[in-house]
């Protein structure tokens, strides 16, 4: 983005980079002493965030996942693991249950908020409508978040999420993903090929599956899915346990 490369910019600019950077300097000429005359002390800090709003990843994730529960019409929720913020924006309209192995603060009146192992789900047999996890399930067992190390963890956590679905359904869950052959960039996360994603849930009916590109900043085919070493993408599926 112009706003990163404006700050520092170095030799070789592109022109729209040097474009913004002189932009800069006539507007700090003319904004600079206007504001120091109200008292304020003005440090130069160039940026510029104009034009499309960004999407990211995470923006497509949440998103997947707020129209999948919706559509879905749930009334009780099984979190694990997921972006906090999105887990708090879930809680203002469902009644929450949300697993982390890490110790997190309290959120609203209407989040139970779970310490424990995704392995090991301190829940009943079909104990909930739904149960979301995004950009989780790639690190589970690798011991990052201080969990137990276990190289089936991700497996042993599938299994237990189907456990506690309630027979109609549905689990939602977005990934790493790779068109090249299966990684593990140990101990941050797995990256998945589609086969070994689709292989964690076998037992469950795909409702919906997409595919995110960094690099097209969006939904693509799995055509464009990268197989750059190390690189990923992301994969989002909604699937249904069987009635």
């Amino acid at each position: 983005m112009i706003g990163r490369i404006v700050r520092r910019l170095r030799r070789g600019a592109t022109p729209a980079e040097r474009a913004a950077r002189a932009a800069y300097e006539r507007d700090f000429a003319r904004v600079a002493p206007q504001a120091a005359a109200r008292g304020w002390v003005v440090h130069r800090y160039p940026v510029f965030d104009g034009g499309a709003h960004p999407e990211g990843y995470i923006d497509f994730e949440c998103r997947f996942a707020a129209w999948q529960l919706r559509r879905a019409g749930v009334r009780t929720l099984l979190d694990i693991g997921s972006y906090r913020p999105f887990v708090l924006g879930l809680s203002a309209a469902y009644q929450v249950t949300a697993l982390d192995v890490r110790p997190r603060g309290e959120g609203m009146g209407t989040e139970t908020i779970l310490v424990g192992d995704a392995a090991r789900i301190p829940a009943p047999d079909a104990a909930f409508d739904a149960v979301v996890s995004l950009s989780s399930i790639e690190h589970f067992g690798l011991g990052r978040y201080g969990d137990p190390l276990n190289l089936d963890g991700d497996a042993a956590a599938s299994a237990e999420m189907a456990r506690v679905l309630r027979p109609g359904g549905v689990l939602i869950v977005t990934t790493t993903l790779t068109a090249g052959p299966p990684a593990l960039a140990f101990n941050a996360h797995r990256i998945y090929g589609l086969e070994q994603a689709r292989a964690l849930f076998a037992g469950l009916e795909r409702v919906d599956e997409r595919f995110f590109s960094h690099d097209a900043g969006g939904e693509v085919g799995l055509d464009r899915v990268t197989s750059a070493p190390m690189g990923w993408d992301v994969y989002c599926a909604c699937l249904r346990k069987p009635a």
